[in-house]
C-alpha cells in the first residue's frame, strides 16, 4: 500500500480540508480560516459551513478551498 507522510495511505476516507470566509474575501478584509475533516466517500462536493469570523465579529459562510 502506498504511504504518505505520517503513516497514512493516499486513499484515506477522511481528509483534512481548509474552510475560508467568503464574505470577508469579497469585502477585501482578512478572511478567517478553519481546518476540519470530511469523509471523502459521503461528501464528494465541497463543504460550506457557517462559522464565526472574528475579524468581522459575526457568523459568515465559509467554503472549502483545499
Amino acid at each position: 500500500m502506498a504511504q504518505q507522510k505520517g503513516g497514512r495511505s493516499k486513499k484515506d476516507v477522511r481528509i483534512v480540508v481548509t474552510l475560508e470566509c467568503t464574505e470577508a474575501k469579497a469585502e477585501g478584509k482578512t478572511p478567517s480560516r478553519y481546518t476540519t475533516t470530511k469523509n471523502r466517500r459521503n461528501t464528494t462536493e465541497r463543504l460550506e459551513l457557517k462559522k464565526y469570523n472574528r475579524y468581522l465579529r459575526r457568523h459568515t459562510l465559509h467554503k472549502e478551498i483545499k
